[in-house]
């Protein structure tokens, strides 16, 4: 079996590569490779290398920069989106799609449902919904969007390194409380998708984390103690909880965006996910 996997660089991508099953033939293509955003480049990859599924790892993830870069948010999150979509189903390729928790506007006190109302309050959020009802629209056969959160890996840019840096460079961090999910290990997550594509049959949507609830705070502190454990760092420093309010940015973040899992993910606690990960990090 032939798999694309479309987004080279990004975290969830390496990790597909990294992950990949031996009875599959997958080749990762990045922005060298493919324009998502043009039809017939992604027609041309199409032809060339013939997949019998597309995995999108592609997205645009800066968050705060989409409040001012909304044109260039839709077009990767939503219009390719579209684009792959009707590929897709035109050449009955199996498409897999990674969403987000930002759809939710984080107004519940109980973990959404694959069942419940989007509602996103950002750019980025409202980007990524558009992307998931144009696979809804022109690819809703043989489709899958996977919904997932605060992802991390040893590749690329993520909040665990970002922490990891600070604590050597700085004496004191304060970092949010107040916004609430899951971390989740891109590991784990490239593995789920590799089930994905050999499942024989698809859920239109599925929620993806690592199980288990925090907010960005118990997420930074955790990463402080098992990265000193794992000899990570020399020392410990002082974090400090404080409000969203505290701490403005130009996109609105859902104050709780935990999902509700779907059923036999196989996920291990966030804490356990991480200690893993540390060990690559």
């Amino acid at each position: 079996m032939k798999a694309l996997i479309i987004g080279k660089n990004g975290q969830v991508a390496w990790e597909l590569q990294q992950t990949c099953p031996s009875n599959i033939n997958a080749k990762a293509f990045g922005r060298e490779n493919i324009d998502i955003t043009n039809p017939t480049s992604i027609e041309t990859v199409i032809k060339v290398f013939q997949p019998a599924v597309i995995i999108n790892a592609a997205a645009y993830t800066a968050v705060d920069k989409a409040e001012s870069d909304k044109d260039n948010a839709y077009l990767i999150n939503a219009t390719a989106v579209e684009h792959l979509a009707k590929a897709a189903h035109k050449h009955s390729i199996r498409f897999i799609h990674i969403s987000t928790d930002f759809v939710f506007d984080g107004c519940k006190n109980t973990p959404y449902s694959v069942d419940d109302i989007p509602n996103p309050i950002n750019v980025y959020g409202a980007s990524k919904l558009v992307g998931e009802q144009a696979i809804t629209k022109y690819c809703p056969e043989n489709s899958a969007i996977v919904r997932t959160s605060w992802v991390y890996s040893n590749h690329g840019n993520n909040f665990v390194k970002t922490m990891l840096r600070l604590m050597v460079e700085k004496d004191e961090l304060n970092v949010v409380n107040d916004q609430i999910g899951s971390p989740t290990n891109a590991k784990g997550l490239a593995q789920f998708l590799w089930q994905l594509v050999e499942q024989e049959n698809l859920e239109p949507i599925y929620h993806y984390s690592d199980l288990g609830v925090a907010s960005w705070y118990d997420f930074a502190v955790a990463i402080q103690e098992i990265a000193y454990e794992a000899g990570k760092l020399e020392n410990k420093i002082s974090i400090k909880p404080i409000s969203s309010n505290s701490y403005p940015t130009p996109a609105k973040r859902p104050v709780f965006s935990l999902m509700q899992h779907s059923k036999n993910l196989n996920q291990l606690h966030w804490r356990a996910s991480l200690i893993q990960g540390m060990k690559l990090i």
